[in-house]
């Protein structure tokens, strides 16, 4: 079981068993109707002092949690955090949390979870902590790789929420692991003379779905048919979840002067070992023969290169696509062969970009 005085301090919170000195806090949080307290918070005023004196403790009653009070010193409570689902014969506890929604974007979640853990691994045996994020949650895939979790794997429909299932993810952090957050790229803007570079966004929808649907982007690059605002929604939330795994990140591109999007350019595969990658891009029909996906292309190679210290870019066009082989010549990349049905049955077209080849 776990400490009944369980009280954990962090840079900036304290963890501590909810308490009826609490009420008045948690009476306005359940007036307002705002949802991050534990499972079982009552869903009227009325019923908290009873919560606080008996209802919250039930889980650790039973020797299978905890509930704790995230407590910023001027605020009070600004989020909870739990153990629950912990099986002391094997050895595993699961972690989940909720922060006032004032109170998110202030690293609050990860420093709460890193210094549960860091207790939970300093006072009890447990060897294992498992934390679950539905998918489609970012905020929560970024707190448990600041945590230093490792993302195991995927459940199809594992979450069931007021708008249907959702895919849950599985997070580990063993007893031993280095804690470190696995490598990724920032989210960052870049600017070249013509253009600026930005994470791409739901703004972005309908002007990645009119590129995709081009029959000309439909024959050079490998989008499925029938590109439509559906298919690119998804490109945009999977390109946020690559770059939170360490596996890539996708830039839209839009012009200085009129802020029209113009094109957007990934990059993925990203080796973190031998500190390669590779770029692809699709420019809106709009905005093309204007030379714009060779000067974001380069953009990206020399933050890439002179930040990050990689050593090579490869890109790779069809065979029939001239143009892309164009923009990747005048961009400084070097042709290197053919690699033989690599896309869909196309021959493709390999090049390769090193710092050198930019001057660096």
């Amino acid at each position: 079981m776990f400490d009944a005085d369980v009280r954990i301090t962090t840079d900036r919170l304290v963890l501590r068993p909810f308490r009826p000195d609490d009420a008045d806090r948690i009476r306005s949080i359940v007036t307002s109707g705002m949802q991050f307290l534990p499972p079982g918070t009552p869903a009227q005023p009325a019923g908290v002092a009873q919560w606080l004196a008996t209802g919250v403790h039930e889980l650790w009653r039973t020797g299978q949690g905890v509930h704790l009070a995230m407590v910023e010193e001027d605020t009070g409570v600004v989020g909870a955090i739990s153990l629950f689902k912990t099986s002391w014969g094997a050895g595993t506890t699961e972690v989940g949390y909720g922060v006032h929604p004032l109170y998110r974007g202030r690293g609050f979640a990860t420093e709460a979870v890193r210094g549960l853990v860091d207790w939970i691994f300093a006072t009890t045996e447990l060897r294992r902590v498992d934390l679950t994020a539905n998918l489609d949650n970012v905020a929560s895939l970024l707190v448990a790789r600041k945590a230093g979790f490792t993302w195991e794997g995927v459940v199809r429909g594992g979450a069931m929420e007021d708008d249907g299932p959702h895919d849950l993810v599985i997070f580990g952090l063993l007893r031993g692991d280095s804690r470190t957050p696995s490598k990724a790229l920032p989210r960052t803007e870049l600017r070249s003379s013509r253009l600026r570079l930005r994470p791409l966004g739901e703004a972005d929808v309908p002007d990645l779905a009119a590129t995709g649907a081009d029959e000309l982007t439909r024959a050079n690059t490998g989008v499925p048919r029938g590109y439509n605002r559906h298919d690119a929604a998804a490109f945009v939330a999977m390109s946020e979840r690559m770059r939170l795994r360490g596996h890539g990140i996708a830039f839209g591109v839009e012009e200085l002067a009129s802020g029209r999007f113009v094109a957007n350019v990934d990059l993925r595969d990203l080796d973190w070992g031998n500190l390669t990658t590779e770029v692809g891009y699709m420019v809106a029909p709009w905005a093309r023969g204007n030379g714009y996906a060779g000067e974001a292309v380069v953009t990206i190679a020399r933050w890439l290169f002179g930040e990050h210290g990689f050593r090579r870019i490869q890109l790779r066009a069809a065979v029939s696509n001239t143009a892309s082989q164009r923009v990747a010549e005048k961009a400084g990349f070097t042709r290197e062969g053919v690699a033989r049905n690599a896309l869909d049955g196309q021959d493709l077209v390999v090049y390769g970009l090193t710092p050198g080849d930019l001057g660096l």
